[in-house]
């Protein structure tokens, strides 16, 4: 391939990827947080409501409702105030709950304005057409910013549960109980995980500057498109109310694909001995990685993860988007200069020592 088409060829993949990236870049998560040391979990609705679906969301944070039945689902406020209610017309939210205003903020960090009381009559306001709703219910998660619970404090080598939370409702009439906890637990050590992270980023690097070829930079670049894949299959149901997970699956593996197939073209120039192109594929694989890595940068440190898998598979396969990814580019910037030059001599072998300029003579 000569040098006006490979640039050609990064140009049109970098002009594709940044179609495909730019709306689901954060899709793996839903723009929140992909890993905390927090996570809360739903034990028992009671009694039992069938086709109603409660659950927490980020790691506590977000509590959601779907109630898809002809019966209408009613949550209190914080005052046993009227403050939702869910179902077959959609959601209605009392304006002059002031739980409408507190759970808007995920810390509460509200002023309330003046009609919002829990005595005065409901002002019943339409929010959504659906019959599903999530908001932040500050039972469900931990609420000071900047402190770990005393008895984390205490011991962060530990699990611990941080509360037992309750959220009441009522369906038709009927009181309902959702029961459920708020755990802590201790993040990866940093011992352990920050070398392998180290090697990680590397090893593109070192494939480049001491490989007799390309073959072992372009073996890198299958590791990388194989856990943009991975980490796109593994994306989290998202809220009801937000969007499909099918929807949310379809997204994030558009870009996973083109990192597999630009990861595989690069094998293929690798095993072909095209040097250069391998180089040049692996600065535009490294580019998508990192794209598709960042937004959840931050599972490399956190003890849970937002994932459709096994905890360590996902950190392992972020690791690898991250780290790896800025190995690719350097690597493949390093590759693709170290790769033609070396070339050149062989080039001029094939001459068998034939001087133009003497021939000439």
């Amino acid at each position: 391939m000569s040098r006006a088409a490979a640039r050609l060829l990064v140009v049109v993949l970098g002009a594709l990827a940044g179609l495909l990236v730019a709306g689901p870049a954060q899709a793996h998560v839903g723009g929140g947080a992909a890993g905390s040391d927090f996570d809360g979990r739903v034990l028992a609705v009671d009694p039992a409501v069938p086709g109603v679906a409660v659950r927490v969301l980020a790691f506590g944070d977000e509590f959601e409702v779907v109630n898809p039945t002809a019966t209408e689902v009613a949550v209190p406020g914080y005052s046993d105030e009227p403050y939702l209610r869910i179902g077959p017309d959609g959601v209605w939210r009392n304006a002059n709950s002031p739980a409408t205003y507190i759970n808007l903020d995920r810390f509460g960090r509200v002023t309330l304005p003046a009609h919002a009381d829990p005595a005065a009559e409901p002002d019943w306001v339409r929010v959504s057409t659906e019959p599903s709703y999530v908001w932040h219910d500050h039972r469900t998660h931990w609420m000071s910013e900047d402190l770990l619970p005393p008895a984390v404090a205490a011991d962060p080598t530990r699990e611990h549960v941080v509360s037992s939370w309750v959220v009441p409702m009522t369906y038709g009439g009927t009181p309902v109980q959702v029961r459920g906890e708020l755990t802590w637990s201790p993040p990866p050590p940093a011992w352990v995980v920050w070398p392998l992270y180290t090697v990680l980023a590397l090893a593109p690097v070192t494939a480049a500057l001491l490989g007799r070829g390309p073959r072992p930079l372009g073996l890198l670049l299958v590791l990388g498109g194989a856990a943009a894949v991975y980490h796109a299959a593994t994306t989290p149901e998202p809220a009801a109310s937000v969007s499909s997970h099918a929807g949310a699956l379809v997204s994030a593996l558009l870009p996973g694909l083109l990192a597999l197939a630009v990861a595989v073209g690069g094998l293929v120039a690798a095993v072909r001995g095209r040097g250069g192109l391998t180089g040049l594929l692996a600065v535009v694989l490294g580019w998508l990685l990192l794209v598709q890595g960042l937004p959840d940068v931050d599972v490399l440190w956190t003890a849970n993860v937002l994932a459709e898998g096994p905890v360590l598979l996902t950190r392992a396969a972020v690791a690898v988007l991250v780290t790896l990814g800025a190995g690719c580019v350097v690597g493949g910037l390093v590759g693709t200069r170290r790769f033609r030059e070396s070339r050149r001599p062989a080039d001029e072998s094939l001459l068998g020592g034939w001087d133009p300029s003497a021939a000439r003579d």
